[in-house]
């Protein structure tokens, strides 16, 4: 099992579009195959720093699983939200395997 942990810097006056588009992955990311463990957004310290961590089966389940959000019309949309809002400056994805618990 993989962690997948997205590190987003967010725009800081447009915490509340990445709160909206958060929810709907949290729709969105089960339905096409992830383990959702949740979205976090800034509430002290970075005002830029946001997270979405999700769990994975293996990279080769990873490389199907980001097919199936491209034919999911929620997962779609929010991706044009997310154009179209311009509050995601940067997105970096890493994958850890837990090693304890």
């Amino acid at each position: 099992m993989l962690t997948c942990v997205i590190r987003y810097h967010i725009d800081p006056t447009k915490k509340a579009q990445f709160a909206e588009y958060a929810r709907n992955w949290g729709e969105a990311i089960p339905r096409c195959g992830a383990g959702l463990i949740g979205y976090f957004a800034p509430h002290e310290g970075s005002t830029t720093l946001a997270y979405g961590i999700y769990d994975i089966a293996s990279l080769a389940e990873y490389e199907a699983y980001r097919a199936r959000p491209a034919a999911d019309p929620q997962a779609r949309a929010n991706f044009e939200f997310a154009m179209r809002e311009k509050f995601l400056l940067r997105e970096d994805r890493t994958f850890l395997t837990r090693v304890s618990g």
